[in-house]
């Protein structure tokens, strides 16, 4: 098993050269954010799964970031009461991972996904590539984003952390929105059915973008800056930011919004809250509040019996019943 993983990272090691970014750098038994009552912490490095090759948001790198722009990310382990997965930090040049349909399944719908981690590191696979997979296996281009991270746990103890939210990571996601809308021919998706979903920590990086977009600049020299970074339709899913008070929400120029959350965890009042915030305001949402599943459940697939299991099923049939998904 050890030899297999080694194996995996040296072919994502050469996927990530080919991109132009940095391949991923693991210790062999590196841990953050450690529960001794979880399951133990696996002996081989930690990995993210199988993916595409990543696509940097800025080719000369990110505003503020290009003198570290060839830093590699950092693979780590977390491990948590019920679970031990990866998870990415240190990044300073932010991209998006595109997986994208088949042609004759393609409904021209465009999610970015930007997974939680409260700002430290990003749950990569079950907040990012597996959902990313399920989506482009239902027709629906799915790209992940790694944004920026305010809290980055690869910034060693007593060094000032280089990031903000709404500086950087709100950057990363407008960056995101406009360049999938400047692509969207060649990626087989239209510019007016372009989303974002976030989790946790990624959930306030889609509020951000559902709250302080614009038209873009038509005289940019930089054709992607000339999009809008609008999103058609954002998803906050347990979502952090949910009791900022600095957000304007209006019928219209707040796209429609999915809500969900689980009873056990910390967002249900909040996030209800929210959900009536944005009626009151005239704009479309939908709120799920399932009984268990508690922080953090992403895509889970050892949780079948889980009604929160299916949740993204439900936003599906949403982006369906919305238009989203007509071919």
């Amino acid at each position: 098993m050890t030899r297999k993983i080694f194996l995996l990272a040296l072919v994502l090691s050469a996927v990530l050269s080919a991109a132009g970014l940095p391949p991923a750098r693991s210790g062999p038994t590196r841990a953050i954010n450690t529960d001794k009552s979880g399951p133990p912490i696996p002996a081989t490095p930690a990995v993210e799964s199988a993916h595409p090759a990543a696509i940097p948001l800025w080719a000369d790198g990110a505003p503020g970031s290009e003198a570290r722009k060839n830093e590699p990310e950092e693979v780590s382990w977390r491990q948590e009461p019920d679970i031990v997965f990866p998870v990415v930090s240190n990044i300073h040049n932010p991209s998006l991972t595109p997986f994208l349909p088949a042609k004759n399944k393609a409904t021209g719908c465009a999610v970015i996904i930007a997974p939680g981690g409260g700002h430290m590191q990003h749950t990569i696979d079950r907040e990012g590539y597996d959902l990313a997979r399920w989506f482009a296996d239902h027709g629906i281009a799915a790209f992940v984003l790694k944004y920026r991270l305010a809290r980055d746990g690869s910034t060693p103890a007593g060094s000032p952390q280089p990031y903000t939210i709404d500086r950087d990571a709100a950057a990363d996601g407008a960056r995101s929105i406009r360049l999938v809308r400047a692509r969207a021919a060649e990626w087989g998706v239209k510019p007016d059915r372009i989303g974002i979903l976030g989790f946790s920590a990624g959930g306030e990086v889609a509020l951000l973008a559902a709250a302080r977009h614009d038209a873009g600049k038509a005289d940019a020299t930089d054709p992607v800056e000339r999009q809008s970074s609008r999103p058609d339709f954002f998803a906050p899913i347990y979502s952090g930011g949910l009791n900022r008070s600095d957000f304007t929400w209006s019928k219209t120029a707040t796209p429609p919004a999915f809500l969900a959350c689980a009873y056990d965890d910390r967002m249900p009042e909040q996030l209800a809250a929210f959900f009536t915030t944005l009626r009151q305001a005239g704009v479309n949402a939908e709120l799920h509040i399932y009984s268990s599943g508690g922080h953090g459940f992403g895509i889970r697939a050892d949780r079948p019996d889980l009604p929160v299991s299916t949740w993204h099923v439900r936003f599906a049939e949403w982006l369906g019943e919305r238009g989203f998904l007509k071919k």
